[in-house]
């Protein structure tokens, strides 16, 4: 499986494991070896972690309060309380553990501190006044992102995904409508 982390932060990347809308959703965490595949394509996280079912339901609760509360944040509404709970229960774990070597930084750690690093990178973002929040504007995407662009007006989650599909639908239907 091919996960994309263009969102500029592990816990926005976790919550884009679903696909299309919410209310339609297609789960790339189906299995616990898709959240362990994920886990091992993110960059931040350790290269080795064993999940099981309970652990895929721990990964699902965070990613689906982390959602929660970036869109709160988005729109200006109050943190609901119980999404709250569970993405401070879960910064709460060990984090993972750094080496250094001549070939780079390796993390290791378990699911647990894995989820760790995902909650604290999210509280971080979340308490950051100056992060810029927001949905992608394609609109069979619901992907957030941090928009770090010059004047922050990035409009898609990424150029190569949605930005070139919109730009295209875009470039068709005025081919379509000129005589």
């Amino acid at each position: 499986m091919h996960f994309a982390f263009v969102s500029g932060n592990p816990a926005l990347d976790l919550v884009a494991t679903v696909e299309s809308r919410r209310d339609r959703p297609h789960e790339l965490l189906a299995t616990p070896a898709d959240l362990e595949q994920w886990v091992t394509a993110c960059e931040e996280l350790p290269d080795h972690v064993t999940a099981d079912s309970a652990a895929l339901v721990r990964a699902h609760q965070l990613r689906e309060a982390v959602h929660r509360l970036a869109l709160d944040r988005i729109q200006g509404r109050s943190y609901e309380a119980a999404c709250l709970d569970v993405l401070n229960d879960a910064a709460a774990g060990p984090p993972p553990v750094l080496h250094l070597s001549d070939a780079g930084v390796r993390r290791t750690g378990d699911l647990t501190s894995a989820l760790a690093h995902v909650a604290r990178r999210a509280i971080t973002l979340l308490a950051d006044p100056d992060a810029c929040l927001k949905e992608c504007g394609r609109p069979s995407c619901t992907r957030l992102y941090l928009d770090r662009s010059r004047g922050t007006r990035r409009t898609w989650c990424g150029m190569q995904a949605c930005g070139n599909r919109v730009k295209a639908a875009a470039y068709r239907a005025r081919k379509h409508a000129a005589p």
